[in-house]
């Protein structure tokens, strides 16, 4: 069995609270699971937003989608959708377009180059999926997506402080 988080990061004093020891699980973890996903898509050339920007242009088809529908369909946001697509259009893996009747819109469309990557990585993918969490029952990974699911409900952008979760302070009125 793997050692708990406290024991992996070396800490000697327990966890300030289970929230504070739950998000730095879901941190590691995060961090553990992603690396494998860098490594593959570094040897195709891209990273993982590139890789995730790419698939929501193949989830779009043929007609593109706007700039602003990348950025906020993407698993992890990232300050620069637009240099982003930039990486994409120079390798040759996605091209703009300015159609239609506002000019200001650009539109994003994956190519056949992109398509072709993507083919060839959707295998790679999917058994790196399943090497990581594989050992989990069908039940266990519904469980823990649920979980996450929930634990984001008040992470959103946009929110208030209060909306949120986080603690209210007290206002003085006195000077």
């Amino acid at each position: 069995m793997p050692a708990d988080l406290r024991t992996q990061i070396g800490r000697k004093r327990p966890f300030d609270s289970p929230e504070e020891e739950a998000y730095l699980n879901v941190l590691r973890t995060g961090a553990e699971l992603d690396a494998a996903f860098a490594r593959l898509f570094r040897a195709h050339g891209l990273t993982n937003p590139t890789y995730n920007a790419l698939r929501i242009l193949r989830g779009h088809g043929p007609g593109g989608v706007a700039c602003r529908v990348i950025g906020e369909q993407l698993v992890s946001r990232v300050p620069d959708v637009t240099r982003l697509v930039d990486r994409l259009v120079e390798a040759g893996l996605a091209e703009r377009d300015r159609r239609g009747e506002d000019r200001r819109v650009v539109r994003v469309r994956i190519t056949r180059a992109g398509l072709s990557l993507l083919a060839r990585l959707d295998r790679p993918v999917r058994d790196l999926h399943a090497s990581q969490l594989g050992h989990l029952t069908r039940a266990e990974l519904a469980t823990l997506s649920a979980l996450l699911v929930k634990a984001r409900e008040r992470c959103g952008p946009g929110r208030t402080r209060s909306e949120r979760g986080a603690p209210r302070r007290r206002i003085s009125t006195t000077l």
